[in-house]
């Protein structure tokens, strides 16, 4: 009877173990991450869906005015950049626009729109001196530095991923509040 409870109590122990690794490893949650290449290391995150939209912003190293780019997420997990935000066609800087984009100058400032150009990845190279790389969406402003060694080149794309990799990354949802 003592081996029939220790079998049973042994196999419970086994089965709990066996879902508990499941669910560290199986990817759960979308979000924009922001991978270091070389590594395939998750820096920092944040929860995204499609439809939702954030901003990349930056002093551009030559002319030192800020460049805000827009993104928005596609329902094929895609980064789809719409909007970019500049003050001077300083070297470069578009002066032209492609096919069905439009162009407006107000207050001093530069935008290209209705841009449709689609990314499953983009990389960037976080600024070490003036750029100060910010994720910005909605209230939330998170200067990538916070997270990621300036002179770093990350990864940028959408995928899902487990909790393992969200307690390795920096959320920036919580890491702003």
């Amino acid at each position: 009877m003592k081996s029939i409870k220790k079998s049973y109590l042994f196999v419970l122990l086994f089965l709990f173990l066996f879902l508990a690794i499941i669910f560290l490893y199986i990817p759960s949650k979308q979000a924009l991450v922001f991978v270091e290449p070389d590594r395939d290391k998750i820096l920092c995150f944040v929860p995204i869906s499609a439809g939702e939209t954030f901003k990349i912003k930056y002093k551009h190293s030559i002319h030192l005015t800020d460049v805000i780019e827009s993104y928005q997420i596609t329902e094929q997990k895609e980064i789809r950049q719409y909007e970019l935000e500049y003050e001077d066609f300083a070297i470069g800087m578009p002066s032209e626009v492609a096919e069905g984009e439009t162009f407006e100058m107000k207050d001093g400032k530069y935008y290209i729109k209705n841009m449709n150009r689609r990314f499953e990845q983009f990389i960037l190279r976080v600024g070490k001196v003036r750029a100060n790389h910010t994720f910005v969406q909605g209230h939330i402003s998170f200067p990538l530095t916070k997270a990621i060694e300036p002179g770093t080149r990350v990864r940028i794309q959408v995928k899902k991923i487990n909790i393992l990799q969200q307690m390795e990354g920096v959320n920036i949802l919580e890491h702003n509040k």
